[in-house]
């Protein structure tokens, strides 16, 4: 069964760093969008980052843009994203998505198809 593991999650200091990793089980999820999304308390779910797994550009949101890199490493079926100057407000729940490419579109803003269970970060001052 085709499944998206995340690890790597925990607890920093403010400028602190984690890096996070999502395996894929079950399936290969070549020629996908891949990505990063997050969820803090009370408020709705947003796209982190992101990437197509055959390709080289990564689409970031405005809030992490600089301090945040994601990769994908797929002769181990593994995402990551590293997460550095962590701030309190990075504090959230973190989700793995994927979802196959489309043709004639972007992985900037794709809708996830997979997701994982997520991972805690949280980011105390």
């Amino acid at each position: 069964q085709a499944s998206l593991m995340e690890s790597g999650g925990g607890s920093v200091q403010a400028g602190g760093s984690l890096r996070l990793s999502c395996v894929a089980s079950g399936y290969n999820p070549s020629n996908h969008c891949m990505g990063w999304f997050r969820q803090a308390p009370g408020k709705e779910r947003e796209g982190v980052a992101s990437l197509y797994t055959e390709g080289i550009r990564t689409y970031y949101a405005d809030s992490v843009k600089g301090r945040f890199i994601i990769s994908r490493d797929n002769a181990k079926n593994t995402l990551y994203l590293r997460m550095n100057d962590l701030k309190p407000e990075d504090t959230a729940i973190y989700f793995c998505a994927a979802a196959p490419f489309l043709p004639d579109s972007s992985c900037r803003a794709f809708h996830p198809r997979q997701w994982g269970q997520g991972t805690q970060v949280t980011v105390s001052s």
